[in-house]
């Protein structure tokens, strides 16, 4: 019956050799074929007992019925111990040695090995498993020897030949149980070692976020807010210094709107119910008073990550201009284009060498890596042109999935 081998995956015995800890069940299926094997040893051993009685006189038929019985009993009580996950080594070679004892007083009995032998599988591993697997052999190989009258040289070694098949199928059946229960162990650590990989990455990624929200916010409008103090004080009390007061006043509450947003997930106010080009003109007139926002192309509504980005790098934008380029004019172009939306940001202030900016420090430097990073993140592209006195222009083009208004 070698379909059944596969009943139950036993677990690897110890290393020595001996008696298997427990039994896995491996699915209601297999539950279903060790119940096919049981059920097989209950007809082979009743089928073998009738024939028996009908060739034996009663006399006869004593000690092979108690024998008969101990087996049955023994059987039921190891396939129960099996089904509990306590299969003792004790109670199967108590019922290997008295079925053993049956076959040689009853040869007719021979046909329940195959039963025999599964459950032994199922309940012993390594030597012990060979031992008990050899014995049910040998048994059943005199039994039928002796039952053809020792002429048939085929029932000597067709169930020695038997048994070793069962035991090599058998034994490659739990290696390779074994090693897809190591694979699964290697595979659920590298999936253990892939999340904490995936969540330190998460938290970089996360804080490299924050830090551009918090740069692009509340660290530009604090350093415009200083300068506008600072020019207020030098020119006190005059009616310019106070219009640089307001000013102040005006990008510090705009400041504490950011950093409340900032705390509720980050969310930039007005930006999923203020259309897009005046979202753009108020953030970047918060710091450039006189700026121009210009629209070419169909408006059409954007992906919120998009939007937010564009509004981002917009206020990075202005923001630099207004500490570093002391620029007359600047203009705010947004271009629709099929799949795509362009930004670009123009002043004609001091201008600078884009490959001579310092690295970030604690006295600034993040903002067009911030931009830069943003609109990368989104799959888009950034660039800068700037020639000292000359100017500069901020470009940035970003992919989308357009959304119908």
């Amino acid at each position: 019956m070698p379909p059944s081998a596969p009943a139950t995956l036993p677990r690897p015995g110890n290393p020595s050799g001996g008696v298997q800890e427990s039994v896995i069940p491996q699915s209601r299926q297999l539950g279903r074929i060790d119940a096919v094997v049981h059920l097989g040893f209950v007809v082979l051993m009743m089928a073998s007992l009738v024939r028996y009685v009908m060739r034996h006189p009663p006399a006869d038929n004593i000690w092979v019925l108690a024998l008969a019985a101990g087996v049955c009993g023994i059987y039921a009580v190891v396939a129960v111990l099996a089904r509990r996950r306590r299969p003792w080594a004790l109670w199967m070679f108590a019922l290997v040695v008295l079925w053993s004892a049956l076959v040689l007083v009853a040869p007719s009995f021979a046909w329940c090995s195959v039963a025999v032998f599964f459950l032994c599988r199922t309940v012993l591993s390594g030597w012990a498993a060979h031992l008990a697997g050899g014995v049910i052999a040998l048994a059943t190989s005199a039994g039928l020897f002796r039952l053809s009258g020792g002429s048939d040289i085929a029932m000597l070694l067709g169930p020695l030949a038997v048994g070793a098949m069962l035991t090599l199928i058998y034994d490659r059946i739990e290696h390779d149980a074994r090693e897809q229960r190591r694979l699964l162990a290697q595979l659920s650590a590298a999936q253990a070692k892939l999340a904490a990989s995936e969540r330190r990455a998460g938290t970089i990624a996360e804080r490299e976020r924050v830090s551009r929200e918090i740069h692009d916010t509340v660290t530009q409008g604090l350093a415009s807010s200083l300068l506008l103090l600072e020019a207020a004080t030098r020119t006190w009390p005059s009616t310019a210094a106070k219009g640089d007061v307001d000013r102040a006043s005006t990008l510090l509450r705009a400041n504490l709107t950011d950093t409340r947003s900032l705390v509720h997930e980050l969310a930039s106010p007005g930006l999923d119910t203020v259309p897009l080009a005046e979202a753009l003109l108020q953030a970047a007139s918060a710091y450039v008073p006189d700026v121009r926002v210009q629209v070419t192309g169909m408006a059409r509504t954007l992906p919120s990550d998009v939007r937010h980005a564009l509004l981002r790098v917009v206020q990075s934008a202005a923001a630099n201009i207004k500490l570093h380029a002391a620029a007359p004019h600047t203009t705010v172009t947004l271009g629709y284009l099929p799949g795509t939306v362009t930004l670009d940001i123009y002043d004609d202030g001091d201008g600078f060498d884009p490959g001579g900016t310092a690295p970030p420090s604690k006295t600034g430097g993040y903002g067009l890596r911030a931009m830069r990073a943003r609109v990368e993140q989104l799959g888009g592209v950034f660039s800068v042109g700037s020639t000292p006195g000359e100017g500069t222009i901020v470009a940035a083009q970003l992919p989308t999935e357009d959304i119908d208004a």
